[in-house]
């Protein structure tokens, strides 16, 4: 698979979150093209073909981003506010998926253009069904403008 071929970004620095959230994608039948990054700067490069990202091809875009705001280097809400202000890439679905249930947090969010917010539900199976109800949305409902 090549990095054109994404239709989901993971962007998620815990291992363990990864893997389940891979495990309740694939449970559903949406993983085909998903690709794992571990950090904000790491999307960013990915998502603006920069640094390991640069020969990907920025006209090919994924369908979908999954975005922790808990992560290292760059926070979630930094690369959401990057996204959303670069005319290029601002419609690209967004859904925010963390543990912070803090209300600024969520406007913030919000305010900065996010599609939705979801907090990571500690049962593995509210888990697994609110990531298939998320995938089935986002990937084979919603009509994206590219």
């Amino acid at each position: 698979m090549g990095y054109n071929d994404i239709e989901i970004l993971l962007a998620e620095d815990s291992a363990d979150d990864a893997v389940l959230t891979i495990r309740a994608l694939k449970k559903s039948g949406l993983t085909n093209k998903i690709y794992h990054v571990r950090d904000g700067a790491e999307a960013l490069d990915f998502i603006f073909c920069k640094g390991a990202y640069v020969l990907r091809n920025r006209n090919e875009y994924p369908k979908l981003i999954l975005l922790d705001l808990k992560m290292p280097k760059v926070s979630g809400m930094e690369v959401l506010e990057k996204m959303k202000t670069d005319p290029d890439i601002k419609s690209i679905p967004v859904v925010i998926l963390t543990s912070s249930k803090e209300d600024p947090d969520i406007k913030k969010s919000y305010a900065l253009g996010v599609n939705s917010y979801i907090v990571k539900p500690v049962e593995s199976e509210n888990f697994f069904r609110a990531l298939k109800e998320v995938g089935f949305y986002w990937l084979i409902h919603n009509q994206p403008p590219f």
